[in-house]
């Protein structure tokens, strides 16, 4: 079909946004380095914006954007002086390739390993945390490096920095382009599954800014989350992940209120809750193993399954954070099964509990810690000291969403609980 210059080029982003993780996937696996693969992706996107407007959208644009990249990234090999090596680990077939023409554009569905593969190599642990997630959101979520700066309220120029220096480091430490097998699939597994929940975590309760939450980072995560069960589905712990997050997305639209104030948990309305995404969480829930991505997602399920907040069953819910704390110590956890056990035995037991945690050093600058305090202190009649608590909580976040909350809290001390589940 015919298209103006203007159309073609939103048909191109679309479905580059789309294809883009799949492409450059699949240019990965014959030139063995992401950033190139990123690279070679982005010249089949000029061809596009260059020959569409002239011939037409082709009936499969992500086929024909893969054909393209595919056979740039073959000429690419051939002109290295290494080509004889090169080739031979991209196989001899190869050599028969034709160029790409609408006779042959190639299958996109061929390339789910491909695309396990760059899972895998984006999320490599010879890389920090923060190039972790910088660089799967730019390769599988597709985002620009603005769109990256925006969602971490990070400046642009570093958080392009961040990725060059990702692709650069795997490229240097020789990071095979592979679903690592053994032993050291547990352990990379492990790492990919930390970047997913850290980019939803991020979306689900935003660090800093004027937004309590991100929901596009949340559904970025979530679409992530869901592509790794698809091509893991072996895999308790991906699953459990997946129960995870689609449990924890059905309650965002509920979070906030009309003007983006934080609704606490007790306050929500659960008919807003999305009931598909519960669904999808139950559905992946069976599927979960016992890890601590599984444990969590039983206990968000537990909330998930009360239809009003006086039905919740607390108990459960302090009994799996027990669990969850044999499987994965953590001051953190320690202050969440602190709130279930408030809930469940009495605001007296959470408060031995929390004041327990008050010399941790991991929890020293968490406002968390003092918000759940003042809420324990609110619900025994201890006002005073319940709003020196949710003062000092207030100065710790950098949320201006929830040091509205907290500072509001401290003007009226309420009782009633203070955490958002």
């Amino acid at each position: 079909m015919a298209v103006t210059a203007g159309s073609t080029a939103e048909t191109v982003e679309a479905v580059f946004r789309i294809e883009s993780a799949r492409i450059t996937a699949g240019v990965a696996r014959i030139v063995r380095d992401v950033g190139i693969a990123e690279e070679l992706a982005q010249d089949a996107l000029v061809a596009a914006l260059e020959q569409w407007p002239e011939s037409g959208v082709p009936e499969k644009p992500g086929a024909w954007l893969m054909a393209t990249a595919r056979h740039r990234a073959i000429d690419l090999v051939r002109r290295r002086e290494t080509y004889a090596r090169k080739l031979a680990e991209v196989g001899r077939t190869l050599e028969d390739v034709p160029p790409p023409g609408p006779e042959d554009l190639g299958d996109p569905d061929d390339i789910d390993d491909d695309l396990l593969r760059l899972i895998f190599t984006a999320c490599h642990p010879v890389l920090s945390r923060e190039a972790r997630t910088a660089l799967t959101l730019r390769l599988l979520g597709g985002l620009t490096t603005d769109e990256i700066a925006r969602a971490f309220l990070a400046s642009e120029p570093a958080v392009a920095q961040r990725v060059v220096r990702a692709k650069r480091t795997l490229a240097q430490a020789g990071v095979p382009f592979e679903v690592p097998g053994g032993a050291d699939r547990e352990a990379r597994l492990s790492s990919v599954l930390e970047v997913i929940y850290l980019v939803f975590n991020e979306g689900y309760a935003a660090t800093a800014g004027d937004d309590l939450c991100r929901p596009a980072l949340c559904e970025d995560a979530l679409r992530l989350a869901r592509v790794l069960a698809n091509l893991m589905p072996g895999e308790p712990e991906v699953h459990g992940l997946l129960a995870l997050l689609e449990f924890q997305a059905s309650r965002i639209a509920a979070r906030t209120g009309p003007g983006g104030e934080p609704v606490l948990l007790a306050d929500q309305d659960r008919s807003r809750w999305n009931r598909m995404l519960i669904l999808r969480g139950a559905e992946a829930l069976l599927r979960a193993g016992r890890g601590p991505y599984s444990v969590q997602a039983a206990i968000a399920a537990c909330h998930a399954r009360a239809v009003r907040y006086e039905d919740t069953d607390w108990a459960a819910i302090a009994a799996l954070y027990g669990r969850l704390l044999e499987l994965a110590p953590s001051p953190v956890v320690e202050l969440n099964r602190a709130v279930a056990v408030s809930m469940a035995e009495g605001p007296e037991a959470g408060l031995r509990l929390v004041d327990a945690l008050a010399a941790e050093p991991v929890l020293r600058g968490y406002h968390l810690l003092p918000s759940v305090r003042g809420d324990l202190l609110a619900r025994l009649g201890r006002d005073g000291e319940a709003r020196a608590e949710f003062r000092r909580a207030a100065s710790l976040t950098r949320n201006a969403r929830e040091r509205e909350l907290l500072l509001a809290r401290a003007a009226r001390s309420p009782s009633g609980p203070a955490r958002d589940g």
